[in-house]
């Protein structure tokens, strides 16, 4: 794998990790995938990306069989930790 699909793969990660985070806190719009479906993640602005995505996605519905549904994402908010406390000490 090189860099760039390295990167393609990481952003692709970070993303389904938000998605599924938004789709806890919004289980309506579960109910637009289908449970055979492919979802394909697209990033306004991020053609590159788009295009990859969709590529692994239309492979991916070949081999399952079932429909291709896409995932406009038009903003992300700030990253932030969730860690509301911890404590760092040396290890002996």
């Amino acid at each position: 794998m090189n860099r760039v699909e390295k990167a393609m793969v990481e952003k692709n990660l970070d993303l389904l990790f938000e998605f599924e985070r938004y789709i806890v806190e919004h289980p309506s719009s579960a109910a637009q995938i289908p449970r055979d479906a492919t979802v394909v993640l697209q990033v306004k602005g991020d053609e590159a990306f788009n295009q990859w995505s969709r590529r692994i996605g239309e492979t991916q519905a070949k081999k399952a069989g079932g429909p291709i549904v896409e995932v406009r994402i038009s903003r992300l908010g700030p990253v932030r930790s969730r860690i509301q406390a911890l404590e760092i000490s040396q290890a002996a």
